[in-house]
């Protein structure tokens, strides 16, 4: 095993839907449980970098702000939605070498010293950190939603030279809004089990080489019902950096449910 290749940890999360984690809703118990188990399977990181479905630009963008406010990018949920706090520290200096680190993969980037932390940031950090004592930095989706894009952006992160560093890809791995208020069918729920079986093959099947891998990546949407799991494919692309950051099988597979569809999470952590 190289381990220098895996000396940062890398989680893919499904967040569930907006702030509702946070509220102890039912039907985000096992988002909850699963959450607090991989933060006691995994050495406490000194800084974390958050990939979130919630923020597209036209090139990859990086969060600068020392002190980043929240963004409560959600609406009709009860007041104290839009009075959760999480005063984590941003890092400028992890900032500027993400930067450099996008420019050496020839990707073009930006910083953004403004923009705070949206719902797909805050709301796992809080369930994972409640402290909000470690340093956070965001980068940005890039808006083509070019598979191979993403699948670069996370080989930049990859090669990062500062240790113990953990990347967040914040996202759904089953993200059809409609679905979430239909009916569960026999269909639906099979379509469902469809699509979360073929991701975790691809996830954790170490029996496919790395060029297999990134071809199933880059392909997805010829997996079974891809385009019924994902009409759009922001909630699914934050798996694509984590896979680029780590090239390689899962370590950890986490099967759940959440707002009663299957649901997955992904770790790379190799200690």
């Amino acid at each position: 095993m190289n381990k220098k290749k895996h000396r940062n940890t890398v989680l893919y999360l499904s967040h569930g839907g907006g702030p509702m984690p946070l509220f102890a809703d039912e039907a985000h118990k096992e988002l909850i449980e699963t959450l607090q188990k991989v933060t006691s399977i995994i050495k406490k990181p000194s800084a974390i970098i958050v990939i979130s479905a919630h923020w597209e630009e036209s090139i990859a963008t990086i969060t600068q702000n020392d002190s980043p406010d929240l963004i409560y990018d959600y609406s009709g949920f009860p007041e104290q939605a839009y009075n959760i706090n999480y005063p984590v520290k941003g890092s400028p200096y992890l900032t500027e070498k993400i930067l450099l680190s996008l420019n050496n993969k020839k990707l073009n980037a930006e910083l953004n010293n403004k923009r705070g932390f949206d719902h797909g940031v805050f709301v796992p950090l809080k369930i994972m950190y409640p402290d909000a004592d470690i340093p956070c930095v965001q980068l940005s989706l890039v808006n083509s939603l070019d598979p191979k894009t993403h699948i670069r952006i996370g080989e930049a992160l990859g090669a990062l030279e500062q240790d113990n560093i953990l990347i967040i890809g914040s996202g759904f791995s089953f993200h059809n809004m409609k679905a979430f208020f239909d009916p569960v069918t026999t269909e639906s729920q099979y379509k469902n089990e469809l699509f979360e079986s073929w991701l975790i093959n691809t996830c954790s099947n170490k029996a496919l080489n790395e060029m297999e891998r990134a071809d199933l990546f880059n392909k997805w949407e010829n997996a079974p019902c891809a385009r019924y799991c994902h009409p759009r494919e922001e909630h699914l692309l934050p798996l694509h950096v984590c896979y680029g950051a780590t090239k390689s099988a899962c370590s950890h597979v986490f099967e759940l449910t959440i707002l009663n569809k299957k649901s997955s999470m992904y770790l790379w952590y190799y200690e």
